[in-house]
């Protein structure tokens, strides 16, 4: 029987009702929520009788739709699927239905050889590949690529609807990278596919430039009164006519990408041109290589990583080292993966001698940022870049917090004691131009905010805003300090001496002559990204370097000592605030 599109309305209406397990549908409900649907989408404010919607509803409980919908009634009141999984719109098709559908195909069929219609090809594919499989109840035998999980396909139909009417739209929007979702009204143009995810292309004004926005970040989309935008001249097929994707650089000039394929590779790739510019041209050795005029961007980079070590990028230059890069990166994960069994041992280590070193906390690529952050901030400030050490780190590059604090350095200071709190956090540059060095010594000063005289206490200074003190031994004995080494380091760029075994108790300076005269010292060699972690009463010293190196180092201490009141030494001087 045919339905008229106010049915589908309202038996849409009345699934998606009966869906929501979170209320329960009276008749009435279903009656107003039918009403409201067919005023929104039809501009019919006449309402629906409770005669109609018990019609429609005895009309999905039967097979004349081919809906068989298990609507039952609880309490001899409310409306309800029994099954709670079902819905209308996972209905087979009916007989009817694939008969119209099989003749829709067989007239597209017709139009499969006309060059304005090479689209069509997978199109009707699909459609023989879903109608046989319907009339047959068998498996289909095409199985075309897909992502069922992803997100931001229900606002197709609405952009489309918006760009064929052209209407400018309200977006609620977030980025990844933005931590809140901003509003906004829109112009679309077109939308795009690439790899399964879907773009929108449109501006927010006139006077803007274009923008490519992922629907799966598309929050939600409402009507909005602005005059919509027209799109003018942009031709869709020029816009991305010298791009691998869809991420696009206007007025940027294409570049020539040569590239070196292995012999297993070279073929697909000839078969499947990466891009409609691709040439096949000869190495001066005569291997066929493949050349690309393209704007290089973030698809092409992910394109040439997917193949792995079969591709080599020979021109141009910043793309060969950009892709080096990244794999090296990749490959430092690898190699010096943090090993957290390993971690235990260490810290073994750590409490009877005092000291240990722990390798791989940090990735390359991390300690590059942390370096290259210290050198912006020194620049800005007009700072020598040289400049040996800044005294509150973290107070004047708030930005190296997360970077420090990764899962790697918090899963180390948790092993150590989950009660530890920060109380000191200083940069130190042993660089070329300022080689000084450390005779043998205790850390025996701690940071705090106010000068609270306390019995123990003792030897008082204060430099800026920071006073320093003398803390009873057994604080001291509950310090731990953290050494982050932003270079590799050894021996011919200072690194530290150590006595292991010396932390113990504060020594006298007869006691440190005595024990630095008879010992054989240690060397602390760290490579970049590793941590020495170490008791501040563990005898130290460092030398002048031989070679002009940089030993650049983050120094990190951390104390849990809770005082007699009751109160934690952080609590009390408000240690966090100096880090």
């Amino acid at each position: 029987m045919p339905v008229n599109r106010n049915a589908l309305i309202r038996f849409r209406t009345i699934d998606t009702c009966l869906r929501n397990r979170y209320r329960r549908w009276t008749l009435e409900d279903l009656v107003d929520a039918c009403s409201e649907a067919l005023y929104e989408y039809e501009g019919i404010d006449k309402g629906v009788s409770r005669r109609t919607v018990q019609m429609d509803i005895q009309l999905m409980r039967s097979d004349k739709l081919g809906y068989n919908a298990p609507i039952i009634v609880s309490e001899k009141k409310y409306y309800t699927y029994e099954d709670p999984e079902y819905s209308i719109t996972n209905s087979p098709l009916t007989d009817e239905d694939l008969g119209r559908l099989t003749e829709a195909v067989d007239i597209l069929r017709q139009f499969k050889g006309f060059s304005h219609f090479n689209d069509l090809g997978g199109m009707v594919q699909r459609l023989e590949n879903k109608i046989r499989s319907a009339k047959t109840n068998q498996a289909p035998v095409i199985d075309f690529e897909k992502n069922d999980n992803l997100k931001g396909l229900e606002h197709i139909d609405t952009l489309y609807q918006a760009i064929i009417n052209k209407c400018a739209v309200t977006l609620t929007y977030q980025s990844f990278k933005a931590r809140e979702a901003s509003v906004f009204p829109f112009h679309a143009y077109y939308l795009k596919e690439y790899r399964n995810r879907w773009f929108v292309l449109g501006v927010r004004k006139k006077s803007e430039p274009l923008l490519n926005l992922a629907l799966d970040r598309i929050i939600a989309i409402e009507d909005c009164k602005v005059t919509y935008v027209s799109s003018g001249s942009f031709n869709l097929h020029e816009h991305f006519r010298h791009v691998i994707g869809v991420s696009v650089s206007p007025g940027v000039p294409t570049e020539r990408v040569v590239l070196k394929f292995d012999r297993q590779t070279f073929p697909y790739v000839q078969t499947k041109p990466l891009h409609h510019s691709q040439e096949i041209i000869e190495s001066p050795t005569g291997e066929p290589l493949v050349s690309l005029q393209v704007q290089p961007n973030f698809e092409l980079e992910r394109e040439l990583l997917g193949y792995g070590d079969r591709v080599q990028v020979l021109e141009p230059a910043r793309l060969k080292r950009r892709i080096r890069d990244i794999l090296t990166n990749a490959l430092d994960s690898y190699i010096y993966e943090f090993n957290t069994k390993s971690l235990q041992n260490n810290l073994q280590r750590f409490i009877h001698r005092g000291s240990t070193t722990l390798h791989h906390i940090y990735r390359r690529k991390e300690v590059d940022k942390i370096r290259n952050t210290i050198y912006l901030y020194l620049k800005a400030a007009g700072t020598s870049t040289d400049s040996y050490a800044i005294r509150h780190v973290l107070k004047e590059i708030p930005a190296l917090k997360p970077m420090l604090f990764t899962p790697n350095l918090l899963e180390v200071v948790k092993k150590i004691n989950p009660d530890l709190f920060l109380t000191k956090a200083i940069f130190f540059d042993k660089s070329p131009e300022a080689n000084w060095y450390v005779t043998w010594h205790q850390d025996t000063t701690i940071n705090v905010t106010d000068k609270i005289t306390t019995e123990g206490f003792t030897g008082w200074t204060r430099k800026n805003d920071v006073h320093g003190v003398n803390p009873p031994e057994e604080i001291l004995k509950d310090t731990v300090t953290l050494r982050i080494h932003l270079d590799d380091t050894d021996e011919t760029n200072g690194a530290l001496q150590i006595l292991p075994g010396s932390h113990h108790k504060k020594l006298s300076d007869d006691e440190i002559k005595f024990l630095t005269q008879n010992s054989v010292p240690q060397h602390c060699d760290i490579p970049a990204g590793g941590v020495h972690v170490m008791r501040p009463l563990l005898l130290h010293a460092s030398s002048k370097a031989t070679q002009g190196r940089h030993r650049r180092v983050i120094h990190l201490e951390f104390n849990s000592m809770t005082l007699p009141n009751g109160l934690t030494w952080a609590e009390k001087y408000d240690l966090w605030k100096n880090a």
